[in-house]
């Protein structure tokens, strides 16, 4: 079983970790109803999609 020699210091580990760390969703906004929605999605407050309505919301 590989072990390893020497102790890995706590910089290289936490330079292993860099890319773990959480990002944010993009966000953009709607072009009818002008609220946050996720890209590619359908709007859930208007049901629009690239500029034509696609589901029937009640208003």
């Amino acid at each position: 079983m590989a072990v390893p020699k020497k102790k890995k210091s706590k910089s290289k580990r936490d330079m292993r970790r860099s890319h773990h760390h959480v990002t944010l969703p993009n966000v953009s906004t709607c072009p009818q109803c002008h609220e946050p929605v996720l890209p590619h999605h359908v709007c859930p407050e208007c049901g629009a999609y690239k500029g034509r309505t696609v589901l029937k919301t009640e208003e």
